[in-house]
């Protein structure tokens, strides 16, 4: 389904105080309160990607966290969103509760209700309403050039989630995308408040060239990436040697066409870079001289171009 197509013509109720909507690639809308705070409001929910009820509700909390943090802003109450199938025991969906309230805590906020129906297959996700200042909102578009880009977590768990339903991961792949999944973004956006960071995003569904272009698209900056830098979960990439890749990441290939460049051939990498995640880490442009501060991986650079994302 053409989604853009299908919402042409629809006009959505607005206002002055809505500061961030439905447009562009942004993670959240955004609301003015007063002259001091703003609500950043997201809901986010997903299959499962492991076996483990408790797992699953920390990995779909932490990824619906993920959007408050990728706004600049901290999450402040939540609500559960559960589908699950009445033949389940009830353990399994108290499990899953319990997972999710464990990644809110940490994350220093509320839980404060919720909605289940009754769904042939799990969903678990939250909607998540946090706090930011208004003129310290991080949107996902990069304003300028003569900045560096970071990547938080490492890409590739898609690839191992696919192989983990293939019964080809091993131990080692699954502990390392689990704990990649389920741990949350709190750390690295308080830190990229605090060094300055012009823009943000979170790698999720579109991978994170998907995400990468999205930053960039229709802007006067290209984003220069360096494929050999970008960190990768171990043994995905022999995976997506195997075959094991998700069609999700073929499709983000297809929408990133004409928008992502490569230099070079780089392989079977080619697919962990278009690999889609779920619960992955931020995107963050930081000013060149603020860069040494920021403590994550550096994957590339934003320089005036054509709004494109160049691997090298």
């Amino acid at each position: 389904m053409d989604l853009a197509h299908a919402l042409e013509g629809l006009e959505f109720p607005l206002g002055g105080e809505v500061l961030v909507a439905s447009e562009g690639f942004e993670d959240a809308a955004v609301v003015r309160v007063n002259s001091e705070l703003a609500l950043v409001a997201t809901l986010d929910f997903v299959t499962p990607v492991v076996d483990d009820p408790f797992v699953f509700g920390e990995i779909a909390a932490a990824n619906a966290l993920s959007d408050v943090y990728a706004m600049g802003g901290r999450p402040w109450f939540a609500m559960n969103i559960l589908c699950i199938p009445c033949r389940l025991p009830v353990e399994y969906m108290r499990k899953i509760l319990e997972g999710g309230i464990s990644k809110v805590r940490e994350a220093g906020a509320y839980l404060v209700g919720g909605h289940t129906v009754d769904d042939p297959e799990p969903k678990y996700g939250l909607c998540v309403v946090g706090r930011v200042r208004p003129e310290k909102i991080l949107r996902n578009k990069v304003p300028r050039s003569s900045c560096r880009v970071f990547l938080t977590k490492p890409v590739g768990t898609g690839i191992v989630v696919t192989a983990i339903k293939a019964d080809m991961a091993s131990d080692k792949a699954i502990n390392e995308a689990v704990e990649v999944m389920r741990t949350l973004n709190r750390e690295a956006a308080e830190r990229m408040v605090q060094v300055g960071a012009v823009a943000a995003t979170d790698v999720t569904g579109f991978g994170l060239l998907g995400h990468a272009m999205e930053m960039v698209a229709e802007t006067g900056f290209d984003m220069v990436l360096e494929a050999g830098k970008v960190p990768i979960v171990e043994e995905a990439l022999d995976y997506a040697s195997f075959g094991l890749i998700p069609a999700g990441a073929y499709e983000n290939m297809k929408y990133c066409e004409g928008k992502v460049f490569f230099e070079k051939d780089i392989g079977d990498l080619k697919m962990v870079l278009f690999d889609p995640q779920t619960s992955g880490g931020l995107l963050v442009v930081v000013p060149e001289e603020k860069a040494e501060d920021y403590p994550y991986p550096e994957i590339g650079k934003i320089v005036s171009g054509e709004g494109r994302v160049v691997v090298r």
